[in-house]
């Protein structure tokens, strides 16, 4: 997953988890991200993934943005990168990842070994009483 961290304005602090894509940003109430910032259009822009090639940012026409300061209609986009549109200031950052528990496998692991460690002293004293 990718979010959004918003950096300035009036979600300043909040993060922007992106489940699915494209994720559209502007003032719109069809946008996925709101924002109503100085300078943000209705449909400012739109983020997209494509496989095999990554994150990509597409700007409304007439909108500008700045990634990393550096004014883009189209660019791809990098883990840390700083996104501008009006006076609103975003960073993009690949989303923490969650490890899922493995207690179950895992005592299955030590109970097949505890199993097996019976078995062999079982045939061993089974051996040594033939």
């Amino acid at each position: 997953m990718v979010q959004l961290r918003i950096l300035s304005g009036k979600k300043a602090g909040e993060a922007f988890i992106a489940r699915h894509f494209p994720v559209r940003v502007g003032r719109s109430s069809a946008a996925d991200l709101r924002v109503e910032e100085d300078g943000v259009w209705e449909q400012h822009l739109e983020l997209d993934f494509r496989p095999g090639e990554g994150f990509f940012l597409k700007a409304h026409p007439e909108a500008l943005a700045r990634i990393n300061g550096e004014t883009v209609g189209q660019a791809r986009l990098k883990n840390g990168d700083g996104i501008e549109i009006g006076s609103l200031k975003m960073q993009f950052w690949l989303s923490e990842t969650r490890q899922g528990t493995l207690r179950a496998r895992e005592w299955l692991t030590w109970a097949g070994i505890g199993l097996i460690s019976l078995g062999q002293v079982f045939l061993v004293y089974w051996l040594l009483n033939v």
